[in-house]
Order: structure tokens, then C-alpha cells, then sequence
């Protein structure tokens, strides 16, 4: 009994109740009519595809940056790389590696300027994060019309000019972390076995680096900045350092995002990509002062398995296709009660 009521208090009790739903969600599907196998296979893939972009949420939770709404700079540079590397158009593995080494640099360099900033204004990060992801999708819409880019696939066909709303990355490096390292358990369960190793490997490098002289002092700068500030660590280095690993995070996770959903989402598509990654940590635990690995890999889960699993078995159960009305009320109704847990914890 002590280690139950231990569990629960280190789960918490939200979590609990959203991992039984999820769980009778799965329990439900088969005598709804729904495939528990696909479902199992469309959450891992989701799972897969989001792990990074709510991963990049750490780096600023630790540094006392707050949660980073400001990720669609991060995704904007991911984006940047990914229409260079179909522009110069290598195709398979070798082209997505590509589209990360040149989304890498511009990610850091739009990290460096969006921490001087935020440096300029300790106390409202959040706020502030928010409108230099909103204004930085804003002014790329501009210049997604504006930028020399010639690739007949993603340009504007009538005009000859200006990128396409949504630019397929088929024939170019589709599933390129997944397509050679895969599990396939009969028709429709699908296991990413590629796209987890990399998360796996890039969650590990976050979680070294954490254990590295750099890491303690950038969690000590979220702790208690003044007394990391007496002990010598130069406090606005090391918030600039965290707000540039979560913009490069945010670069890399939406390159793994498209590698598997197929498809490049320009002009608007990132200006809500900040809001579910920031429910996702926080539903796996996480305040806007200590984010873990741990609250990244459960949070996630949650997060896309709900979002996965209630339009498929209410939709089978109403008989109806109202699929992507349940998909909104649900990820904006947990965005919306995730951001109602944002309290602050002692470290």
C-alpha cells in the first residue's frame, strides 16, 4: 500500500486518470470496430514524430527561461534546411542529413539573437516567446514568396515563383530514418524502429549534457540565479545557451516530424506547433520551472495517444466522421487544462 500511494504521488493524480483513459481507449477499440493494431501503430509513429519538438521544451525549462513558446523560430529554421536540401535535391538518408547541417547553424545563430532578447526581459519570457514565434511565422510568410528557390516541386506553378503552402518530400527522403531500420508485425502494426533510435539518441545527448559542467551550472542558473550568480556562473551566458540547444532542438524535431509525415508545411503551418509541445511536458509532469526526460517521453505518449485514439473510437461509436472537430476539441481541451498545471515546484 505505501508503494502505491508513493507512485501516486510521484505521478500525480492527472496523470493517472489520463494514462486509465487512454488505456480504456485501447480497451474500447476492438468492439467499436477500430484496429487496436493500427492504433498502436499511428500513436508509436506519432510518439516518434513529436519526441524531439517537446524535448526542445528542457533546455529553457532548466535555465529558468520558462516554457518556449517560441519554438516555431526553431522550426523555422528546420524548415529553411529542409527546402535547401530538396532545392539541391539529394535524395534518401544522405538529404535529410543535409537538411539538419544546414537547419543547425541558422537555428543557432536565430537561438543567439532570441536570447539576447529574452535576456532583456526576465520575468515575461513566456509572454515575449510568444509574440517572436508568432511575428517570426508572420514575417517568413513573406519571405516564402520571396526566396530563390527554382526546384519546380516546390515552387508556385503558375507564377513560377514563390514556395508552394505544402511542399511533399516523396522521392526526396520520406521515412529516411525509418525506412531501413523498421519493424512490420503482420499487415497494419508498424513500428518506427529507426525514428526511435534517434530520438533515443538525441534524448541522450540532452540528458549527458545535463551532467556536464555547463548542464549543472545551466540548472543552477534556473534554480537560484542569484546564488549561481555569487558562485561565478555568468547567468545570461548560460540562458542564452539553453534558449540556443531548445531553437536547435526545435530545428532537428520538426526535420523528424516531416521526414515521416511526408509533407513541408510553409507560411502558417508552424504558428501553433509551440502549444502542443508545451501541453505535452507539462501533461508528462513537467512545471515551468524542472522539466525531465521522463516528463518528455510520458507527456508525449499521453498527449498523442489521446489525441490518436478519441476521434477513431467516438467517431465508431457515433457513426459519424467527425474526426477532426473531436481531433480540436481535444488537443486544444488538454492544451488548455496542461496549461493549467504550470505551477511552480521547489528544486
Amino acid at each position: 500500500m505505501e508503494k502505491i500511494n508513493k507512485f501516486i504521488e510521484n505521478a500525480g493524480w492527472p496523470r493517472i486518470i489520463i494514462g486509465l483513459f487512454l488505456l480504456a481507449l485501447f480497451a474500447a477499440a476492438p468492439f467499436v470496430g477500430v484496429r487496436l493494431d493500427t492504433s498502436i501503430s499511428d500513436t508509436l509513429v506519432r510518439v516518434g514524430m513529436n519526441g524531439i519538438l517537446v524535448l526542445a521544451m528542457v533546455p529553457m525549462v532548466q535555465s529558468g527561461c520558462g516554457l518556449n513558446f517560441g519554438l516555431p523560430l526553431g522550426i523555422i529554421a528546420g524548415l529553411l534546411g529542409a527546402m535547401t536540401s530538396l532545392e539541391i535535391g539529394i535524395q534518401g538518408s544522405i538529404g535529410f542529413v543535409i537538411a539538419i547541417a544546414i537547419a543547425v547553424p541558422i537555428a543557432a545563430v536565430l537561438g543567439w539573437l532570441y536570447g539576447q532578447l529574452l535576456n532583456k526581459v526576465k520575468g515575461d519570457e513566456m509572454m515575449i516567446a510568444t509574440y517572436v514565434g508568432f511575428s517570426s511565422v508572420a514575417l517568413m510568410c513573406i519571405a516564402w514568396l520571396m526566396l530563390p528557390y527554382t526546384n519546380p516541386t516546390m515552387i508556385w506553378g503558375y507564377g513560377g515563383s514563390g514556395l508552394r503552402t505544402t511542399i511533399s518530400v516523396e522521392g526526396y527522403w520520406l521515412n529516411a530514418l525509418s525506412k531501413y531500420i523498421y519493424i512490420q508485425i503482420g499487415e497494419f502494426l508498424y513500428i518506427p524502429v529507426g525514428m526511435f533510435l534517434f530520438f533515443g539518441l538525441v534524448t541522450f545527448l540532452v540528458w549527458a549534457f545535463f551532467r556536464t559542467k555547463t548542464g549543472t551550472a545551466m540548472t543552477a542558473v534556473g534554480s537560484n540565479p542569484e546564488f549561481a550568480r555569487a558562485s561565478g556562473i555568468d547567468v545570461d551566458k548560460m540562458r542564452t545557451v539553453s534558449v540556443v540547444m531548445s531553437t536547435v532542438l526545435g530545428a532537428v524535431g520538426i526535420l523528424v516530424y516531416e521526414q515521416s509525415f511526408g509533407f513541408c508545411q510553409l507560411y502558417m503551418g508552424p504558428f501553433y506547433m509551440a502549444f502542443p509541445a508545451v501541453a505535452a511536458i507539462l501533461l508528462g509532469g513537467a512545471s515551468v520551472n524542472k522539466a525531465t526526460i521522463v516528463n518528455v517521453v510520458v507527456g508525449t505518449f499521453l498527449f498523442q495517444g489521446i489525441l490518436t485514439m478519441t476521434p477513431s473510437v467516438i467517431n465508431s461509436i457515433m457513426q459519424t466522421d467527425m474526426s477532426e472537430v473531436i481531433r480540436i476539441i481535444v488537443s486544444n481541451g488538454m492544451i488548455l487544462y496542461a496549461l493549467t498545471r504550470k505551477v511552480k515546484v521547489k528544486r
